[in-house]
C-alpha cells in the first residue's frame, strides 16, 4: 500500500467512527471492502489500526476512536521536511561557537524536491581539529558569506517546515542561536530526530550515528563531515524511516511524534477475539 493509499484509509476509518463504535468486521467492510474470510479482514483492519493510539478495540471486536489522545494531523506525504546538517567551529553553540557550513534538503511526497548548501565564514580561524575533521579551512570560508547574509533565505526554507536532523537538538541548537544573532529569532517548527526515529523504528540497530544507520538502508554518504554530503543522506533515511513509519500504521505527523516520545505496546491481536461467532457481533449492528 502506498502513504497515500493509508492515509486516506486511516482518515476513513477515523470519519466513519466518529459516530461511535463499530464492530471490525464492519469497519473491514466499510473501510477497506472486505467482506470474505473474517481472519483475513480482522487481520487487515488491525494492521491498519492496531499500532495508533486514536483507535481502541476492546474483546469483542468493538472498534472506538478518541481523538484526543493524538489528533488527527497532516498526512505524512503531505509535510514538508526541511532536512538539516551544520558544521561548526566545535563545542557548543552557547559558548559563541559558530556554523561555518549549512545545507538544507527538503522532503516532500516521498521525495527530495529542493536543496541549498553553502559555506559560511564564521569571522575567526577555523580550528585544526575542525579542519582535519570537515576539510574546510579558513582560507575556504575567507570570502563566504557571513550567517547574518544568508540569514533570511535560511529561516525561509525553515519556516513551514519540519525541522529534521541526525541528533537534532545539535544542529537546531546552531542554527537557532544563528538566526537569533542574524534576524531576530528563529521560526516556531516542529522538529523530528532522524537517531529518535532510528531507536523506535529500527530497534534492532545497537548504534544509530549516521554512518551506522546509512549502511543499514544502503545509503551512500557522498563527504562525509560536509553539510551537503550529510544533510542529503539523512534525507534519504527520512524517506526510508518514513516507510518503516508507515508500515507501522503511523500515517500522519501528530501520531509519528506521539510515537517517538512514548512507549505504548501494540494492542494484542487475537483472531478469535473478531470471530463472526463472538455474541458480541451483530452484523446488522452498525453502531451501539
Amino acid at each position: 500500500m502506498t502513504r497515500g493509499g493509508d492515509a486516506s484509509l486511516v482518515r476513513s476509518a477515523a470519519d466513519l467512527l466518529e459516530a461511535g463504535p463499530i464492530h471490525t468486521l464492519d469497519v473491514a467492510r466499510a473501510v477497506l471492502g472486505l467482506t470474505g474470510h473474517a481472519g483475513a479482514a480482522s487481520a487487515a483492519v488491525f494492521q491498519l489500526l492496531g499500532s495508533d493510539p486514536r483507535f481502541q478495540v476492546d474483546r469483542e471486536g468493538v472498534w472506538s476512536l478518541d481523538r484526543s489522545i493524538v489528533p488527527l494531523g497532516d498526512a505524512l506525504g503531505d509535510v514538508r521536511f526541511a532536512v538539516v546538517d551544520v558544521e561548526t567551529t566545535g563545542g557548543a553553540a552557547w559558548r559563541g561557537h559558530k556554523v561555518i557550513d549549512i545545507s538544507i534538503v527538503e522532503v516532500q511526497g516521498g521525495r527530495i524536491v529542493d536543496e541549498y548548501e553553502t559555506l559560511v565564514n564564521p569571522g575567526s580561524a577555523i580550528p585544526p581539529m575542525i579542519v582535519g575533521l570537515t576539510g574546510i579551512t579558513t582560507s575556504m570560508v575567507a570570502q563566504a558569506p557571513y550567517f547574518e547574509h544568508v540569514a533570511d533565505e535560511i529561516n525561509e526554507r525553515l519556516t513551514g517546515r519540519v525541522f529534521v536532523a541526525h541528533n537534532v537538538m545539535f544542529d537546531w541548537s546552531f542554527v537557532s542561536a544563528e538566526l537569533a544573532q542574524s534576524s531576530g529569532g528563529a521560526p516556531q517548527v516542529p522538529k523530528l530526530c532522524t537517531v529518535r526515529m532510528c531507536r523506535r523504528l529500527v530497534p534492532q540497530l545497537r548504534q544509530r550515528n549516521l554512518d551506522v544507520v546509512a549502511r543499514h538502508f544502503g545509503v551512500e554518504i557522498h563527504s562525509r563531515h560536509r553539510a551537503y554530503g550529510d544533510a542529503l543522506a539523512t534525507a534519504r533515511v527520512l524517506l526510508r524511516l518514513l516507510d518503516e513509519a508507515t508500515g507501522r500504521g503511523i500515517e500522519d505527523l501528530a501520531t509519528l511524534q506521539w510515537y517517538l516520545k512514548r512507549r505504548r505496546q501494540r494492542k494484542e491481536f487475537d483472531p478469535a477475539q473478531f470471530s463472526l461467532e463472538l455474541p458480541g457481533y451483530d452484523s446488522k449492528r452498525r453502531r451501539r
